[in-house]
């Protein structure tokens, strides 16, 4: 049996927060412990007139890919609700496949 993962192309998530609401919601978890944190990089300056920032969406050790969620055929509620469709899920092997030639991601594997 495959073992399934989490993708992240941090690139370009905006920081809408709506997988961490998502997550939140669906596993009633009390204010403060999230399953998903975005995370904000930087601002730092790289020139002169041009700054960078960004977000980055982290599973937390709370995360265990919405196991009841996808056992019904669905994904995980941080991944259905990701307005920039930055994240995928699936079989680890395919998740690594997919970085090949890609900076900007992380791949996240429950214990």
């Amino acid at each position: 049996m495959a073992t399934n993962g989490l993708l992240i192309d941090y690139h370009f998530c905006t920081g809408c927060h709506s997988c961490e609401i998502a997550c939140s919601m669906e596993h009633a978890t009390p204010i403060g412990q999230l399953g998903i944190k975005v995370m904000e990089v930087g601002p730092w300056q790289i020139s002169e007139d041009k700054w960078q920032l960004n977000y980055v969406p982290i599973p937390t050790e709370l995360c265990n890919l919405c196991e009841e969620r996808v056992a019904l055929g669905k994904l995980p509620t941080c991944v259905h609700h990701c307005q920039a469709d930055v994240m995928r899920y699936g079989p680890i092997e395919e998740l690594t496949e997919r970085m090949q030639g890609r900076s900007h991601q992380v791949l996240f594997v429950p214990k």
